[in-house]
């Protein structure tokens, strides 16, 4: 059948440091509607790729009846650089209204966090918060019900559509979800994923949504629910096969919140890479806990590479204002397996956060000496976002008020936490310390052709 209706998805971000990252949700939605709605057409725009006049001629060009726009960023999360993204959004979102009367859908992480001061700041039609493919599949049946080719559809009613928000709603989303899908196909845009190949070195791909844990400044269960949803082993390997064997790429990062949640899908996940035969390297996000030498010999032998440790500190009484599950001893022990099985491994930390003192930093200072070969990636502050624990601690502390929008990048520092002192006792160390504002764009870049080496290159960057 001919595909008679169009929807184009617009993936706004246009952030690229440290390198450009792949619209991985768009291709998810992409996939999915297309196997769903068979009288539907998708496009991607990616503005990482194109101009402001550029897309007013795509969306002209291709007419949609549809246009979504996902918002993947509100900043960029560092205290160092305060640039907000929003009048950016403006920007496109004034480029769409030019270019077509079609309606807009606005969705994404970004847009999930805010979701009620984006909907009435920058006035998409609809909205939908967290996972989007089946609710954004409702919404375009819902959409096209006065079409022909509505009486071949479900009946949908707008009311029941899970994380929906319009004006019909009030501006407010009245039916959160309470279903989430574990079936999920993926197909990669190729102009796109030739593009962010050749300029990040890896493409991006999820095993699992949600997280569990109770980090007092994340956004993640906001923006995908407490819930952990495995997906399909078996999808995700064929995504895998099918991009070593039609486009030669072989090192992707597994974007999961934490990778290591659930441990037996992901040894069956490893063990089905291993059986596949397929060559691929790969990189996550890991909590510096729940693992054995067992499953990391396994998930070396499956080709990880990159472990990015979200480690926050390296003092346990700082972990536990951060809300953590780990102490110091289960960084330096699973440090040490990842040392062992050669895997490179770098920690994530978050310096000058609630609680911070001289004592807390310095005793982070001298533990990090404890660690060998890593990389520390040190960010400074506590973005606050709404809904979280943070958000109500800063509130009650008069850090912020509870009529702040928090849209503008706000964050909580530790009261006479000094950046300078902060960057000499880093210093003093010896180790790799990279803090947001070092100049390494350039010396990556150059790594990376000269070496020939894709996908994650900070191992060149650490220090014994």
């Amino acid at each position: 059948m001919r595909r008679e209706k169009k929807l184009l998805l617009i993936s706004a971000n246009r952030l690229a440091d440290p390198c450009p990252v792949y619209p991985l949700g768009l291709s998810y939605l992409k996939t999915y509607l297309l196997s769903k709605i068979e009288w539907l057409d998708v496009k991607i725009s990616d503005m990482n790729l194109i101009t402001l006049s550029q897309l007013e001629s795509e969306i002209k060009g291709y007419s949609p009846d549809w246009v979504g726009v996902s918002i993947r960023n509100i900043d960029g999360a560092n205290s160092l650089d305060m640039t907000s993204f929003i009048p950016g959004y403006s920007e496109i979102m004034a480029t769409v209204r030019v270019s077509t009367n079609a309606p807009v859908i606005m969705g994404g992480a970004g847009f999930s966090i805010f979701p009620e001061r984006l909907f009435q700041l920058l006035a998409p039609d609809y909205g939908v918060i967290g996972e989007g493919e089946e609710s954004l599949r409702q919404l375009i049946l819902a959409l096209n019900r006065d079409s022909a080719d509505y009486g071949r559809d479900e009946i949908v009613d707008f009311k029941k559509i899970e994380g929906l928000i319009s004006k019909e709603t009030g501006g407010v989303v009245i039916n959160p979800h309470t279903k989430y899908l574990n079936t999920l196909n993926l197909q990669f845009d190729e102009k796109l994923s030739d593009f962010y190949w050749e300029s990040s070195g890896m493409l991006n791909i999820q095993t699992k949504r949600g997280c569990c844990y109770n980090c007092i400044y994340c956004s993640y269960p906001i923006i995908d629910g407490r819930c952990v949803r495995t997906l399909d082993t078996d999808l995700i390997v064929g995504t895998l096969e099918r991009l070593c064997r039609d486009k030669g790429i072989n090192y992707v990062f597994f974007t999961d919140s934490v990778f290591n949640i659930h441990n037996s899908y992901n040894a069956q996940l490893a063990e089905k890479i291993i059986k596949s035969g397929i060559k691929i390297n790969w990189g996550a996000y890991f909590s510096p806990h729940n693992l054995t030498d067992d499953l990391l010999a396994l998930f070396q032998r499956a080709g990880l590479k990159h472990i990015e440790f979200g480690t926050e500190s390296l003092c346990t009484e700082q972990m536990q204002r951060y809300g953590k599950n780990f102490t110091i001893e289960d960084v330096l022990l699973n440090s040490q397996r990842a040392f062992k099985y050669n895997i490179f491994y770098a920690h994530f930390l978050i310096l000058g956060g609630i609680g911070e003192t001289e004592k807390t930093l310095r005793e982070t200072m001298e533990n990090s000496k404890k660690i060998r070969y890593s990389v520390f990636f040190p960010y400074i502050g506590m973005r606050i976002y709404p809904g979280t624990p943070l958000y109500k601690m800063a509130i009650e502390d008069g850090t912020i008020s509870a009529d702040d929008s928090l849209l503008d990048p706000t964050y909580y520092l530790a009261k006479d936490f000094s950046l300078e002192r902060c960057r000499e006792m880093a210093k003093e160390t010896g180790k790799a310390w990279i803090f947001p504002d070092d100049p390494l764009s350039a010396d990556i870049d150059r790594i990376r052709v000269l070496k020939k080496k894709k996908g994650l290159i900070w191992e060149y960057l650490r220090k014994p």
